[in-house]
């Protein structure tokens, strides 16, 4: 045994590389649900005195150390090469340091395919439904690959994967989101444009309530994303319905904690929602559709209302009212924290860590 992996058997105290989506600069203020939650991870991680890095395009802003991985994309359509590049800057890095890290944290949707070539254990967190993904790369066989859901009807739909080590419901920062009872007349709804997320029935369920509208969020660079939002957004902006594009979180938490009620209208199988977890600890109730783990989130007729279609999102709109916001925050706190998701990834890690000691022994 090496003199590093006797000094790393005898302390709990860990290092960590953490690697983001390829695509864009990540901050507090990216439009992904999965890169916001690196990010939160991230910096319980640094909090509790573990060593972390961060894989991520040049610009983006961690709690550690920034391992840049290259320029965010600008142009459209370039994500395979930007990608490329992002895995190719990390696989080189760790081939010139491989002793550096006692685990690699996936949040990237498609890295943990180089599980092989990396020198130690990958944990790859599954932020997307099953359909999401290449067969192929689930069914890779690697050692030092394990996967990870984030609901349990995520679980369900990935249960066949025998490297599947278990279930980490997503949390946030609870502090960060500020409670307020009163709420303004306006609906919101928040995340990134795209035809699975389907910012138009928000569109339309808000004309069907007759309250205006909020759409917040950011077009990424894919011609069929620009291509959804000429066709869809653009010709129905203005007359209670606005658009605000790439929000500083200052703005973010303005528009949550003061909108009447946060629309979810995802035609995707959810696998969680970390905006409705955001609103709720606001004090804002969630109206959504029934997808995925949506249920598992929003507590239908306590903090919020699970709808089938746009008719029943507009009449629980007209009647929000009757939700208390005092709840909605009791749940996020009871549910949602960084500090129980943390506490939870870092049973994982040990585990992991530990047992590639005990392998390499």
């Amino acid at each position: 045994m090496s003199s590093r992996s006797h000094a790393k058997s005898s302390q709990s105290r860990l290092s960590i590389l953490y690697v983001s989506y390829p695509l864009l600069a990540i901050s507090e203020v990216s439009a992904g649900g999965a890169e916001q939650i690196l990010l939160t991870l991230e910096r319980e991680m640094a909090r509790a005195g573990h060593n972390t890095t961060v894989a991520a395009c040049d610009g983006s802003r961690v709690s550690g150390r920034l391992l840049a991985t290259g320029e965010p994309v600008c142009a459209l359509d370039q994500f395979e090469q930007r990608e490329r590049e992002h895995c190719q800057r990390i696989l080189d890095y760790l081939a010139d340091n491989p002793e550096e890290f006692d685990l690699i944290h996936d949040e990237s949707a498609s890295f943990f395919r180089h599980a092989d070539r990396c020198p130690v254990p990958v944990l790859a967190t599954l932020h997307l439904p099953r359909s999401f993904y290449r067969e192929e790369w689930l069914r890779r066989s690697s050692q030092k690959l394990v996967f990870n859901c984030v609901s349990q009807s995520q679980a369900q739909a990935f249960a066949d994967l025998p490297n599947l080590i278990g279930t980490v419901q997503n949390g946030i920062a609870i502090e960060r989101f500020p409670f307020r009872e009163l709420k303004r007349d306006y609906l919101l709804w928040l995340g990134r444009i795209c035809e699975e997320k389907a910012p138009h029935m928000a569109i339309a369920a808000a004309k069907q309530a007759g309250l205006p509208v909020v759409l917040a969020g950011q077009v990424y660079p894919f011609s069929y994303h620009q291509q959804y939002f000429d066709r869809e957004i653009r010709p129905s902006l203005g007359a209670g319905v606005a658009f605000v594009d790439s929000l500083w979180f200052e703005q973010k938490i303005d528009l949550l904690r003061h909108a009447r009620a946060l629309l979810l209208t995802s035609t995707a199988e959810e696998t969680s929602s970390l905006v409705a977890m955001e609103a709720m600890a606001c004090g804002t109730p969630v109206l959504a559709m029934r997808r995925g783990a949506i249920p598992e989130i929003v507590a239908h007729g306590e903090t919020g209302f699970i709808v089938d279609d746009l008719q029943e999102m507009a009449f629980a709109a007209a009647n929000i009212s009757r939700i208390d916001p005092a709840a909605c925050r009791t749940r996020v706190e009871q549910m949602f924290s960084a500090d129980r998701m943390g506490n939870e990834y870092g049973t994982f890690y040990q585990r992991l860590a530990s047992d590639h000691l005990r392998a390499a022994a």
